[in-house]
């Protein structure tokens, strides 16, 4: 990446001065951003969890979304302002006891619209659990 491209620093930075608080309160760990996705880790909280120890889904979806921007963030090489404009989500194995990853990329970037996937997993297993597909406007800076 260039010097000053957006980069791990930047995104851990992002994290900390752009979301908001209820997301911050995920406590999400950037992992890897480049100019290819992100990987974005959201650690097993109880607080995140409905009946019988589950990660619910709307904390899935506010991980596949959070870290496109990021992934976003790193095609463009820097932090665009950007509001989601669709996520598909498709839930495919219930997540309990385990952190899970997030690994975007983007499938299509242009002037004003980003569109990309993101597959989470439960850590240290390949099997995905939940798959999205997400659009975003590209706002002026």
């Amino acid at each position: 990446m260039p010097e000053g491209a957006f980069d791990l620093d930047a995104a851990r930075r992002l994290l900390d001065d752009v979301f908001a608080p209820w997301v911050r309160a995920l406590n999400l760990s950037v992992e890897s951003v480049d100019d290819d996705g992100a990987v974005v880790r959201l650690p097993y909280d109880e607080a995140f969890c409905r009946e019988g120890g589950v990660i619910c889904g709307q904390a899935l979806m506010a991980l596949a979304d959070t870290s496109m921007v990021f992934a976003v963030s790193g095609a463009c090489g820097r932090y665009r302002p950007m509001t989601t404009v669709d996520v598909t989500t498709h839930m495919m194995k219930p997540v309990s006891g385990d952190e899970v990853l997030a690994a975007t990329r983007v499938l299509r970037l242009g002037r004003t619209m980003a569109f990309g996937q993101a597959l989470l997993s439960a850590a240290g297993r390949d099997e995905p659990v939940a798959t999205a597909t997400l659009a975003y406007a590209l706002l002026p800076d």
